[in-house]
């Protein structure tokens, strides 16, 4: 693998001209995690890797570490997306997470990044809601209770905020607050927490803040916001992102930083983001003049990312270098998602 293979602040394009160049830049590893992951005993599989973020990051662990057996498991309903990961070297294996035979028949390699889980369109089947957030992890944390396990979470676990304090560290017990998601992402956390301590298993809970990516994410959704004139709620008035190539960085890197019992981490930027200001910087790209709609709240959903900063360093990619890629993205009417992160929502109803 040669440097400009890798995610460095001197590899990062002006532009992406088409999904391909994205796709190869977003599973792009950095210098750290090659050389964190030669340190690493043992190949590697990730449970729930057709969601958005489980492709870039089986790609880039396989690119990180050729010599690793890289396994990803999923239902693979999605057309096209096993045949992408076979192309990279990643062995696929179909498995519904919700049957328990099929998890302990799941080959037990020692190094597990757990992405599975429910967070949108559950209403009317909020059963199924608890059951992928609470049921699959007992079922993961007791098969694979040899490994090491690097389990996503989220930051909705925490309370709201206020922004000038600088955030929920890791210290804040996750609080179940309003809306099933969250009060069933907590059970997550902990059903992997008591399983770690019953028996011993090394891990991290990964608290990940909102992703960014061309095609989905905060910065795309104000983006089209601002491009159409539609008003922007700004009572949630600041965020955490990350550009999602840095953050499947780091929860790779996690892998040789596990604990027992297993304990949080926040995953993000280091920047308190403000919505006004990335609506205006989008507005004076194009020059039009954002529409806002009410006024900043006193709290918003915030994580300090100290912890992590210390233990892997700052993300790679630059806010302001996010926000003119996403505005020459949307510009060029390139493919989207069409997958909001509803980071406005403050019911907790997703």
């Amino acid at each position: 693998m040669t440097s400009t293979d890798l995610l460095t602040f001197d590899t990062l394009p002006e532009r992406f001209a088409t999904l391909d160049e994205l796709d190869e830049f977003m599973s792009r590893p950095t210098p750290e995690t090659v050389r964190e992951l030669a340190t690493l005993d043992g190949d590697i599989i990730v449970l729930g890797v057709a969601g958005k973020m489980g492709v870039g990051l089986a790609r880039m662990l396989k690119r990180a570490a050729p010599d690793k057996r890289v396994v990803g498991v999923a239902r693979f309903t999605e057309e096209g997306v096993r045949e992408r990961l076979e192309e990279a070297g990643v062995e696929a294996i179909t498995a519904d997470l919700l049957d328990r035979e099929q998890v302990e028949a799941l080959p037990k390699l020692p190094n597990v990044i757990y992405m599975a889980g429910l967070k949108f369109d559950f209403r009317g089947r909020e059963d199924f809601l608890w059951a992928m957030n609470t049921l699959v992890p007992s079922y993961v944390g007791e098969a694979f209770r040899a490994s090491r396990i690097v389990a996503l979470s989220t930051i909705h676990v925490y309370p709201w905020t206020d922004p000038r304090r600088g955030g929920a560290t890791e210290d804040t017990p996750p609080l179940a607050r309003s809306g099933e998601y969250a009060n069933s992402v907590v059970g997550r956390e902990r059903t992997f927490q008591y399983l770690s301590r019953v028996h011993g298993t090394p891990g991290r809970i990964v608290r990940f803040v909102y992703a960014i990516d061309m095609r989905y994410g905060v910065l795309q959704e104000i983006a089209g916001w601002v491009r159409t004139r539609t008003p922007i709620p700004l009572a949630t008035g600041n965020v955490n992102i990350q550009w999602q190539g840095d953050a499947i960085n780091h929860f790779a890197r996690l892998l040789t930083r596990v604990e027992t019992p297993a304990s949080a981490i926040n995953i993000g930027g280091p920047e308190n983001v403000s919505v006004r200001r990335i609506a205006e910087s989008f507005g004076e790209r194009w020059g039009i003049e954002p529409v806002f709609e009410g006024e900043e709240s006193d709290l918003a959903l915030l994580v300090n990312c100290d912890r992590a900063a210390a233990e892997l360093g700052n993300p790679v990619v630059p806010v302001e270098r996010m926000v003119d890629w996403v505005a020459d993205w949307v510009e060029n009417e390139m493919p989207l998602y069409g997958k909001p992160s509803k980071f406005q929502i403050r019911d907790g109803v997703f």
